[in-house]
C-alpha cells in the first residue's frame, strides 16, 4: 500500500506522509544533507578562486579572523571559535606561523597550554583579504533574490544554533559586534 501524499504546488516535490519513505523516495540530489554538503563545496571553491593570490584556505582565514576578534587566544578557544578540533587547529596555527602571520608562544597564565595571536603581517593579510572574501560570500549567496538573503542566513543559522552540540566539534559563538563571551576567555593573562 503507497503512502498517502500531499503537493504543495505544481513545482515542489511530493510530501510523503511517511518521513523514512518521503526520504527514500527524494532524489539524491534534493536532500538537505547532500545539498548543503555541494553548497559548502562551492562556497569553498569560489573562496580558493578568490583568494588564490593569497594562498589561503577557509580554515585558515577562520583561525585568522577568530585571532582578529578575540585578540590572543588559546587554542582550545580558538578551535572551540571555528569548529575545529584541537590537533588540526594546532596544524593550522603552525603553518599559519611559519608564514608569519600568526605568532604562537607558552601560555603565562599556564604553560602547559599554547597562546597564539595575530601578527602585523596577519593583520595585512586579513585587510588585504577583505574584499576578496566578501565577494566568495556574495558569489555563494547571488543567486537568491536580494531580499531573500538575510533570511536565508537566519534560516541557516537557527539550524546550526539547534544542532551545534551534536556536532564533533561545536562552536562557541560569539555575536556579531559585540565582544561576547569568548573575549574574556580568550585572553591570555
Amino acid at each position: 500500500m503507497d503512502a498517502p501524499t500531499t503537493r504543495t504546488s505544481a513545482d515542489e516535490p511530493e510530501l510523503v506522509a511517511d518521513p523514512v519513505l518521503a526520504w527514500r523516495n527524494t532524489a539524491l540530489n534534493e536532500r538537505p544533507g547532500f545539498l548543503i554538503r555541494r553548497l559548502h563545496q562551492i562556497h569553498v571553491a569560489l573562496f580558493m578562486e578568490e583568494c588564490a593570490p593569497e594562498g589561503i584556505t577557509p580554515v585558515q582565514y577562520s583561525i585568522l579572523t577568530a585571532l582578529e576578534q578575540l585578540g590572543p587566544s588559546e587554542q582550545v578557544v580558538l578551535s572551540r571559535a571555528v569548529g575545529l578540533d584541537r590537533a588540526n587547529t594546532a596544524d593550522v596555527i603552525t603553518r599559519l606561523g611559519q608564514r608569519r602571520f600568526v605568532h604562537s608562544r607558552v601560555s603565562r597564565a599556564d604553560r602547559r597550554k599554547k597562546v597564539a595571536e595575530l601578527t602585523e603581517v596577519g593583520h595585512a593579510l586579513l585587510d588585504r583579504l577583505e574584499s576578496r572574501v566578501a565577494r566568495a560570500h556574495e558569489r555563494t549567496i547571488a543567486a537568491l533574490p536580494p531580499d531573500e538573503r538575510a533570511t536565508f542566513l537566519r534560516h541557516l543559522l537557527l539550524l546550526v544554533d539547534t544542532n551545534n552540540e551534536l556536532s564533533r566539534t561545536p562552536v562557541t559563538r560569539t555575536p556579531s559586534g559585540s565582544d561576547g563571551p569568548l573575549k574574556d576567555g580568550a585572553i591570555d593573562v
